[in-house]
């Protein structure tokens, strides 16, 4: 076979067909991981729907009878409302804003009065052994206890960081993060019962309506919207855990 002369023109043909079989090959893998990393992604959230309204060690069923969204300033939320036996139990609120990295998406429970029930950080990217330990940094009252937030309410206490005046200590060399984490709380409560968390207001929280007439923005409100349209009761079982 004679060889290919190295010529400006043949060098541009080869690196096209290496670029257009690159291509391919990735929306292949694309096609191919699209569902299973769906089904992930969906179980992970009906898992945290049921740490943040039962707490992780409950059993029990779980219906998430209504899903709703609210678009503010481009800011996306999803509202899960949480029933057992018919009796609404609270709502579980979901929010992605920028951490140290893109995408820090918080998932918080808050109860009729709007004290925290329990939180799960549903995607980050923060830095291994300092931002990502915020899944549990600030639910472990053993280790962390002034930075517990489990039972707090944004209206009541103000949920910002020591360094910033707060009540909350920050994960240690990770303020960003803790920044982040703790405003996205403060944004779910302001946007649900139509507070002002951010100045540690002190007024009985209302809960707001969730309908929303926004329009979507970008691709984020888009998808959002499209979750809350599915509708349905989505019945969550929990399993009994093993000590």
């Amino acid at each position: 076979m004679k060889k290919l002369e190295s010529t400006l023109p043949n060098m541009l043909a080869v690196l096209t067909c290496i670029c257009i079989i690159a291509a391919a090959l990735l929306g292949m893998m694309n096609e191919v991981t699209k569902d299973p990393i769906a089904q992930i992604e969906q179980k992970n959230l009906e898992e945290g729907i049921k740490k943040v309204i039962l707490g992780a060690n409950a059993s029990g069923d779980l219906t998430v009878s209504k899903i709703d969204t609210i678009v503010e300033d481009k800011q996306v939320y999803i509202v899960y409302t949480a029933e057992q036996n018919g009796k609404e139990l609270g709502k579980a609120v979901k929010t992605a804003v920028q951490g140290f990295s893109p995408d820090l998406t918080v998932l918080t429970g808050f109860d009729a009065e709007g004290n925290v029930m329990g939180y799960e950080i549903l995607k980050h990217g923060e830095t291994p052994g300092l931002g990502a330990q915020a899944p549990e940094w600030f639910k472990d009252k053993e280790n962390n206890p002034k930075s517990y937030i489990i039972g707090m309410n944004p209206g009541k206490n103000k949920m910002t960081v020591s360094k910033d005046g707060g009540e909350i200590d920050a994960i240690t060399a990770s303020t960003i993060t803790s920044r982040a984490f703790l405003k996205a709380i403060n944004m779910e409560y302001n946007t649900l019962f139509k507070g002002n968390a951010e100045t540690g207001a002190t007024k009985k929280a209302e809960p707001a309506s969730c309908d929303s007439t926004a329009v979507a923005t970008n691709d984020s409100t888009a998808v959002a919207e499209k979750e809350a349209q599915q509708g349905g009761a989505l019945t969550i079982k929990v399993v009994e855990v093993e000590e």
